[in-house]
């Protein structure tokens, strides 16, 4: 977290693992979960150039674009994210032996 703050990063007031940083109009945020981290920006440049600065001062690798977290599926597009929890949902219904029963959803928008 010094590492960060030190490179200008701002901690979030309710989430300290939470981190964003303001270049002129663009916005980078990233978000630790013990030895994870997440990060984008509206600018590709700085997480490219963010990936390399993290490379240099600690041990890790990049897996690349974001497709789960925390049990959460990520589908990432051009101009939407989508977020569902599929794959989660599969598991419990396996794990309490009610993977083949018959499901009917219902949505309401």
């Amino acid at each position: 977290m010094d590492f960060l703050l030190s490179k200008g990063f701002i901690m979030g007031k309710v989430d300290i693992t939470l981190f964003t940083k303001r270049i002129g109009k663009d916005l980078f945020v990233l978000q630790i979960y013990v030895d994870d981290i997440i990060f984008g920006s509206t600018n590709q440049d700085f997480c490219e150039e963010f990936g390399k600065m993290m490379a240099k001062e600690f041990e890790m690798s990049m897996i690349g674009e974001l497709s789960y977290f925390l049990g959460l599926q990520i589908k990432q597009m051009k101009n939407d994210t989508f977020v569902s929890q599929g794959k989660y949902i599969k598991d419990m219904l396996k794990k309490f032996g009610m993977d083949d029963v018959l499901t009917v959803l219902k949505y309401q928008i």
